[in-house]
């Protein structure tokens, strides 16, 4: 197995990772137990990770960044919009 194929394998497993807690929100339209600091600070970064791969242009660092960044903004967002949805203590 070559590093190239190894740093493939860890950002599709890092990018996955978030895609549960995003379908989870988006169905229940509630994000009341999350904090909008976890994914703000994914989204930072995230961004910041994907900007450097571009930079040195390393393909799987610049994919491994893709959907993680997208999960992350789409988080932030819903906790944003869903906020009037959640039930109160």
């Amino acid at each position: 197995m070559t590093p190239t194929w190894i740093g493939m394998a860890a950002g599709l497993l890092t990018s996955v990772a978030s895609l549960p807690q995003v379908l989870k929100t988006f169905r229940s339209r509630q994000a009341r137990d999350l904090s909008i600091w976890q994914p703000v600070l994914l989204t930072i970064g995230v961004a910041l990770w994907l900007i450097y791969g571009m930079l040195i242009r390393d393909t799987p660092l610049i994919l491994a960044n893709i959907t993680p960044l997208g999960c992350n903004l789409a988080l932030t967002a819903m906790k944003l919009l869903f906020r009037h949805n959640d039930p109160q203590p």
